[in-house]
């Protein structure tokens, strides 16, 4: 009956859950990424017209290609940004992807507005952001910018109305992420790169750059970062976002890694200054134990982000016919974007079943683990800090060694199944890099790899 896509079954099903079942339920295998001493498979004509056994492919793909991918959720994971979902976010994760959930509209999810809503709340009020605040989950913090950014123009633009739309600028810090460049870029606005004082962004800095710049009227915005990705360096918050509320300048606050340490109960007032931001990101599926991909966006005016991203189409006044704002809630209003999943529902069912002292506990952990870090490098003397730890990023030299050093070093400890950890660069020079987020990362895998630094 009907098209078999579509039929039910029973036996694969089976299948797949007993897959998850055994990948939820065992420690995280770290495997090898790229560095495989096995090839990757031949893929050859595996896809074909008249389809293959589900059993089959579903071998393929555990025994054949998982292998070549390193796992980010392992506490093992120690490059980068790490992903450490929680067991109930990956389980609930299991109910959207079958569910067929379309997170775009109050017309068709008000459902899931309503509790994907409910940790935007959470974490608009743990940021100190007014009454009323809000927006939406998108795909990661670099969507998040780019939509914050698109909004953060379009305002100015309406505030400096005498000054060329091809000459209006954000002042940012030439440690923010990549993908506020490539944001400003992409909407056609050029960056104020201010010097910043050891990497960090401050108000002070900004002043001077304003004062020392021929045309400081055309800038209409300023960014700031809560952790730099690469060394967890939080901005001159409370400064900055002074000072454009002082000069109605937009604020934005990239906390795509770095926001969640508001739940940190030694690092959360660093962050305070978040509560003048005009919009904020933060990614859960960072260091708030969410799957990928899931970042919120939050704005402290949804209003004034709606009237500007809210697509406009025949078939789409539907979407728009109350002029209840309380309870006609689009996400597909806040961002650019139209149809999405109900992506913030893992977090929100995460967050409402492990309840907030238990996100407190794991966000802190990853900042202690990274202090006692610094100590144990401080202990040896092959190994030196290269900067004061920040938030959970390390940065640390292996004195004497060459950049190839470094990096044979990663890919053996890889080899061995050890830890995923990258090197970086700090100021030209290559170093080694602990990013820390995973509670269950423990002391005793730290001290290995530093000692595995001596050979």
């Amino acid at each position: 009956m009907g098209n078999p896509m579509f039929n039910y079954n029973e036996a694969l099903t089976d299948e797949i859950f007993e897959y998850c079942r055994e990948r939820i339920s065992k420690p995280v295998p770290l495997d090898f990424g790229s560095l495989s001493i096995d090839p990757l498979p031949d893929m050859g004509d595996l896809l074909s017209a008249e389809g293959r056994d589900p059993s089959d492919v579903l071998e393929f793909f555990r025994s054949k290609l998982t292998p070549h991918v390193v796992s980010m959720d392992s506490p093992e994971f120690l490059a980068f940004i790490p992903n450490a979902p929680t067991k109930n976010a990956l389980l609930f994760d299991m109910i959207v992807a079958c569910s067929g959930l379309n997170g775009t509209s109050w017309l068709e999810s008000a459902g899931v507005v309503i509790a994907e809503n409910q940790a935007l709340s959470f974490l608009a009020n743990r940021a100190g952001l007014p009454q009323g605040a809000g927006g939406a989950f998108v795909s990661g913090g670099s969507m998040g910018n780019l939509a914050s950014l698109t909004v953060g123009r379009d305002v100015g633009r309406v505030r400096r109305p005498e000054i060329a739309s091809s000459e209006l600028r954000f002042a940012i810090s030439d440690d923010a992420h990549s993908s506020v460049g490539k944001s400003l870029h992409v909407i056609g606005i050029e960056p104020l790169l201010v010097e910043t004082d050891d990497h960090r962004f401050t108000r002070e800095a900004l002043e001077l750059a304003l004062a020392n710049d021929p045309h400081p009227e055309t800038v209409i915005g300023v960014v700031a970062t809560a952790g730099t990705t690469n060394a967890g360096i939080i901005d001159d918050l409370e400064g900055l976002g002074s000072f454009a509320r002082a000069h109605d300048l937009w604020f934005h606050v990239d906390g795509a890694y770095g926001g969640a340490a508001l739940l940190s109960s030694s690092h959360g007032p660093l962050l305070a200054g978040i509560r003048h931001a005009d919009s904020f990101v933060v990614d859960p599926h960072k260091w708030l134990f969410a799957p990928l991909d899931c970042a919120a966006l939050i704005y402290r005016n949804p209003t004034v982000a709606r009237k500007i991203l809210a697509q406009q189409a025949s078939y789409l006044d539907v979407l728009h016919s109350s002029d209840d704002e309380h309870y006609e809630w689009n996400p597909s209003d806040f961002a650019i974007h139209l149809s999405r999943r109900a992506r913030g529902l893992p977090f929100w069912f995460s967050l409402v079943t492990n309840g907030t002292r238990a996100y407190e506990t794991g966000v802190q952990a990853a900042i202690d683990l990274a202090s006692r870090a610094a100590t144990m490098i401080d202990e040896f003397d092959h190994v030196e800090l290269v900067r004061p730890v920040s938030l959970s990023i390390v940065l640390f030299r292996r004195r004497g060694w060459s950049p190839e050093q470094y990096l044979e070093w990663s890919h053996q400890l890889l080899r061995d199944q050890i830890a995923f950890v990258t090197p970086s660069k700090w100021e030209g020079e290559t170093v080694a890099r602990f990013a820390f987020l995973h509670p269950d990362t423990t002391d005793e895998l730290v001290r290995t790899i530093l000692e595995s630094m001596r050979d």
